[in-house]
């Protein structure tokens, strides 16, 4: 969907965690290249190569992945990514979240607890081999070399610059994105949509953080918000973290 000149979301349409979802990914680009923000779960490589011929946008222009954080519905789908296109990609995230998108340590929120969970939600009518698959996901994450460390306060220099905003309590190094041409906020998991309200990120390694996380978006004018998810948000955005931020 388009969000403004040079900014589209990619939603991709799921049960993956037991429930109907959205995930709203995030693509930037111009006539000299791309951007991709988190890439969703595994098996939707097709959603996104489509996206991109939606737009008119060269599959060899994508240069960069920004990973937001670890979580799974994130980072399921990067290696795909990575293995599709020819020319190389750097992937970009956090020192705090490079060793688990790398697979040197077991994501945070895949306890055994949560497999057992996810398990128990799986419909009767899956097969067990279909059932033994979704579970090796969980079990066995995909994983991907990150390229490049990104930290709080850095610009990436593309598409008139792109400021990265450390949100920890999501998740540890978790970020969020601000597009400044367009003066749009890619929030990851730190907020989130729901009917129609900005509310507070769930599942969170630490809450507390999570919600003094907010108030670093207040000193941006942020136009246009986009929320993994949840989607696109435009009714009075800087008023409304700071009412969600305060309260």
């Amino acid at each position: 969907m388009n969000v403004t000149a040079g900014v589209e979301t990619i939603e991709i349409a799921t049960n993956f965690r037991g429930r109907p979802e959205v995930y709203h990914l995030t693509l930037i680009w111009d006539n000299d290249g791309a951007v991709l923000v988190d890439t969703g779960i595994p098996n939707q490589l097709s959603v996104i190569k489509e996206a991109m011929m939606k737009v008119g946008i060269p599959f060899d222009n994508l240069s960069k992945i920004i990973i937001t954080h670890q979580d799974l519905d994130h980072i399921g789908g990067l290696p795909e990514i990575l293995n599709f296109f020819p020319q190389k990609i750097d992937v970009l995230a956090t020192s705090e979240e490079k060793p688990y998108i790398q697979g040197d340590q077991r994501l945070l929120k895949v306890t055994p607890e949560f497999v057992n969970q996810i398990s128990s939600l799986i419909p009767a009518e899956i097969s067990e081999e279909r059932r033994k698959a979704i579970l090796n996901v969980f079990n066995n994450p995909p994983k991907a070399k990150v390229d490049q460390i990104i930290a709080d306060g850095d610009e990436i220099p593309m598409f008139g610059g792109i400021i990265v905003i450390h949100t920890p309590g999501h998740t540890p190094g978790h970020i969020s994105l601000y597009h400044k041409q367009s003066k749009t906020l890619i929030a990851g998991d730190a907020l989130i949509i729901e009917e129609g309200r900005l509310v507070e990120t769930d599942n969170c390694v630490d809450a507390n953080l999570a919600k003094k996380s907010l108030k670093k978006f207040l000193p941006y004018d942020i136009q246009t918000l986009i929320c993994y998810h949840g989607g696109i948000f435009k009714d009075n955005v800087n008023q409304s973290i700071f009412d969600l931020a305060n309260s």
